[in-house]
Protein backbone atom coordinates (compact mmCIF):
# COMPACT_ATOMS: atom_id res chain seq x y z
CA UNK A 1 0.00 0.00 0.00
CA UNK A 2 1.57 3.39 -1.07
CA UNK A 3 0.54 6.25 0.93
CA UNK A 4 1.24 10.16 0.71
CA UNK A 5 3.59 11.43 2.78
CA UNK A 6 3.47 15.36 1.74
CA UNK A 7 1.72 17.42 -0.43
CA UNK A 8 2.51 20.67 -1.91
CA UNK A 9 0.15 22.91 -4.19
CA UNK A 10 1.40 23.83 -7.91
CA UNK A 11 -1.89 25.65 -8.62
CA UNK A 12 -5.22 25.82 -7.95
CA UNK A 13 -6.26 22.35 -8.85
CA UNK A 14 -2.78 20.45 -8.84
CA UNK A 15 -0.84 19.42 -6.46
CA UNK A 16 2.90 18.07 -5.73
CA UNK A 17 2.56 14.61 -4.01
CA UNK A 18 5.56 12.37 -2.20
CA UNK A 19 4.89 8.91 -1.80
CA UNK A 20 5.94 6.45 0.40
CA UNK A 21 7.98 4.95 -2.18
CA UNK A 22 10.27 7.52 -2.73
CA UNK A 23 8.27 8.64 -6.11
CA UNK A 24 6.77 12.10 -6.87
CA UNK A 25 4.39 12.90 -8.74
CA UNK A 26 1.99 15.45 -9.98
CA UNK A 27 -1.97 15.08 -9.04
CA UNK A 28 -4.28 17.34 -11.83
CA UNK A 29 -7.37 17.23 -9.65
CA UNK A 30 -9.19 19.32 -12.63
CA UNK A 31 -9.05 16.35 -15.00
CA UNK A 32 -9.78 14.16 -12.23
CA UNK A 33 -13.37 16.03 -11.32
CA UNK A 34 -14.24 16.60 -15.24
CA UNK A 35 -14.32 12.56 -15.40
CA UNK A 36 -16.23 12.05 -12.11
CA UNK A 37 -19.53 13.08 -9.94
CA UNK A 38 -20.82 12.73 -6.93
CA UNK A 39 -22.06 15.08 -3.92
CA UNK A 40 -18.41 15.01 -1.94
CA UNK A 41 -16.65 16.21 -5.10
CA UNK A 42 -19.07 19.13 -5.96
CA UNK A 43 -17.29 21.51 -3.21
CA UNK A 44 -14.04 20.46 -4.79
CA UNK A 45 -15.01 22.23 -7.88
CA UNK A 46 -14.19 25.34 -6.27
CA UNK A 47 -10.54 26.02 -5.99
CA UNK A 48 -10.81 27.95 -2.71
CA UNK A 49 -12.09 24.20 -1.52
CA UNK A 50 -9.97 21.94 -3.37
CA UNK A 51 -6.94 23.25 -1.68
CA UNK A 52 -8.18 23.01 2.04
CA UNK A 53 -6.86 19.21 1.18
CA UNK A 54 -4.40 18.06 4.08
CA UNK A 55 -2.83 14.66 4.08
CA UNK A 56 -4.19 11.91 7.11
CA UNK A 57 -3.32 8.61 7.51
CA UNK A 58 -1.51 8.34 4.33
CA UNK A 59 -4.51 9.66 2.16
CA UNK A 60 -5.04 13.05 0.60
CA UNK A 61 -8.33 14.21 2.54
CA UNK A 62 -10.65 17.13 2.40
CA UNK A 63 -12.51 18.83 5.13
CA UNK A 64 -16.02 17.08 4.03
CA UNK A 65 -15.04 13.70 4.47
CA UNK A 66 -13.73 13.19 1.25
CA UNK A 67 -10.45 10.61 0.87
CA UNK A 68 -8.23 9.63 -2.06
CA UNK A 69 -5.81 6.62 -0.90
CA UNK A 70 -2.58 7.12 -1.40
CA UNK A 71 -2.78 3.69 -3.73
CA UNK A 72 -5.50 5.98 -5.63
CA UNK A 73 -3.69 9.25 -6.35
CA UNK A 74 -0.40 7.99 -6.99
CA UNK A 75 -1.93 5.81 -9.78
CA UNK A 76 -3.45 9.03 -10.88
CA UNK A 77 -0.46 11.12 -10.75
CA UNK A 78 1.76 12.17 -13.55
CA UNK A 79 6.02 11.18 -12.35
CA UNK A 80 8.07 13.79 -11.04
CA UNK A 81 11.89 13.46 -11.16
CA UNK A 82 13.29 13.84 -7.63
CA UNK A 83 14.91 17.30 -8.79
CA UNK A 84 11.46 18.30 -9.94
Amino acid sequence: MIKVLTLDHAGDFELVLTFSNGARGRFDGAAYLLTRQGPLLEPLRQADYFRRCFVEAGAVCWPNGLELSGTRVFELSHPLSLAA
